[in-house]
């Protein structure tokens, strides 16, 4: 296994001690201790409801992070998208790769390997990836918004290597009828 150093910029307030990664302030927690907490929150609310909140809450997310990171880096379109792939990946959640992109058409497919609630929960037989979802039909909506095209999106996961004979998770993202 080879290793690198992050790939993405990380400065600390010396004042306030508050890291920042480009346009955001961000926090840093050993994965076992977020994942914890997830597993608490599941096993108390049940997975459905609780991928119902954190799609919700994902959604708000991802909007506002391509909003400000759009405007930091001055880019826009796939590109923004392309960005968010990448940086989630840097940050560990796991490697997501974009297999296809239409903004226009409100559609993507996403491709998830290494997925850290996959590394913690293991072959349990069914999708526990729910917290990415509402992450790609938030930044696909607000990637068209600041095109002007007011199509909203809805994301779905497709499969998860946490199931039986599935080696990877797949997302797809299609247009909210």
């Amino acid at each position: 296994m080879s290793k690198h150093a992050p790939e993405m910029p990380i400065e600390v307030d010396d004042e306030t001690g508050v890291w920042t990664t480009d346009a955001l302030p961000m926090l840093y927690v050993p994965r076992h201790f977020f994942i914890n907490n997830h597993q608490a929150i599941e096993d108390e609310i049940g997975a459905e409801r609780y991928a119902e909140l954190l799609y919700q809450a994902g959604y708000k997310s991802a909007w506002h992070w391509c909003e400000k990171e759009a405007e930091l880096h001055g880019i826009s379109g796939a590109a923004v998208f392309e960005h968010y792939m990448n940086r989630l990946s840097q940050r560990g959640w796991g490697l997501f790769g974009i297999e296809s992109l239409n903004l226009e058409a409100g559609e993507a497919r996403v491709r998830l390997d290494y997925s850290a609630f996959v590394y913690h929960y293991g072959k349990v037989g069914r999708k526990v990836d729910y917290m990415f979802t509402g992450w790609f039909a938030g930044a696909i909506d607000q990637i068209n918004g600041a095109l002007g095209n007011d199509l909203k999106t809805v994301a779905r996961q497709v499969q998860c290597a946490a199931e039986a004979g599935i080696e990877y998770g797949l997302f797809e993202v299609t247009p909210l009828t």
